[in-house]
């Protein structure tokens, strides 16, 4: 079974995506203060290292099973993300993590594009 193009442009791109997920998390700010402690910043990694794994996993069931649903489950990921990016950067501004999550957002939507488009249609099968 040969992969479409841009199904493999899908993969590649959301791959890279999560792992540049990985290193914002890395570059996150762990300094406890008066209302996040140690453990609630040890809980926060750890649930986001179960999402990224949980989408690794998506982009697997869509690529190489050929499903639809997770794709559409990326795609609201996805919207999410820049909402979110949107209130950290107006707060916070830019900074090493935040212009991480910027780039990682703009390969998530390319690798999602490439999934709609091209020979990837007829390839997702539900």
């Amino acid at each position: 079974m040969n992969i479409p193009r841009n199904v493999m442009w899908f993969e590649v791109l959301l791959y890279m995506s999560l792992v540049l997920d990985a290193l914002s998390i890395a570059f996150q700010d762990r300094t406890p203060s008066g209302d996040t402690t140690e453990a609630v910043i040890m809980v926060a990694n750890v649930l986001a290292a179960c999402l990224i794994l949980a989408m690794c996993y998506f982009v697997w069931l869509a690529a190489q099973r050929r499903k639809n649903w997770p794709r559409w489950v990326l795609v609201a990921s996805l919207v999410l993300s820049v909402i979110s990016l949107f209130q950290i950067v107006g707060e916070d501004g830019l900074h090493v993590d935040s212009v991480i999550e910027v780039v990682s957002c703009v390969l998530t939507a390319a690798g999602l594009y490439f999934s709609f488009t091209g020979d990837a249609q007829g390839w997702f099968n539900g």
